[in-house]
């Protein structure tokens, strides 16, 4: 059993739950302590969305603590570790994160109904192009898909690598320690053993592929 915890943040729309079988895999594996962290991705702004993580995490009995973060779940991380500061060491990873930007949110956005649908965090993060950077003083690895099946090719064409929803180029992220491509969908990726596997190398060892 690892000393360590797990704590994951999910994406627009989600409720958890769609990550049962990354956690039963990263627990059977490497024996972590799973603790997910839900909150309300369409109507809390994103202040009170790191609030509520930063008493999630306060709140965990265990020497280490990784972050785990799928699609807006890894700007959530960000935002959180920038604001507040995190003692206890770890790792975080990111899942199909749009570091850089999404075109899907910026077309779904030029409709009012897409932006009410996408929510404040949506809003706050993606509906305008920014540059970010991976400044913090904790080891990022980043996962990207390559299979482009989901929601963004009904309304974009990438012309680029993608995972059907966040181009690959969209992912990446300066200042990251390790990025990996992998042919999964959006999706996919939490259901894919071989994801589970390479979060896994990254959280005991700092790399991908152990």
């Amino acid at each position: 059993m690892s000393d360590a915890a797990v704590v994951y943040v999910h994406g627009l729309w989600m409720p958890g739950a769609e990550a049962m079988l990354l956690r039963r895999r990263l627990r059977r594996d490497r024996g972590y302590l799973w603790q997910g962290f839900h909150y309300d991705s369409v109507r809390m702004p994103m202040t009170h969305i790191v609030a509520a993580l930063r008493d999630t995490i306060g709140a965990i009995d265990a020497p280490r603590v990784h972050l785990l973060g799928h699609s807006l779940g890894g700007i959530v991380i960000q935002r959180y570790l920038e604001r507040y500061p995190l003692e206890k060491p770890g790792r975080v990873v990111f899942l199909g994160t749009p570091a850089a930007g999404s075109r899907t949110a910026r077309r779904v956005g030029e409709w009012g109904w897409g932006r009410r649908a996408l929510g404040r965090a949506i809003g706050e993060e993606l509906l305008a192009e920014r540059v970010r950077s991976w400044d913090l003083d904790r080891e990022l690895g980043i996962i990207a898909g390559t299979l482009p099946l989901g929601f963004g090719r009904l309304l974009l064409k990438f012309g680029e690598d993608n995972d059907g929803t966040v181009a690959l180029a969209e992912t990446r992220l300066a200042g990251a320690t390790g990025f990996l491509p992998v042919h999964v969908s959006h999706m996919g990726m939490l259901w894919s053993a071989q994801v589970a596997r390479a979060i896994g190398s990254f959280l005991e060892h700092g790399c991908f592929g152990l």
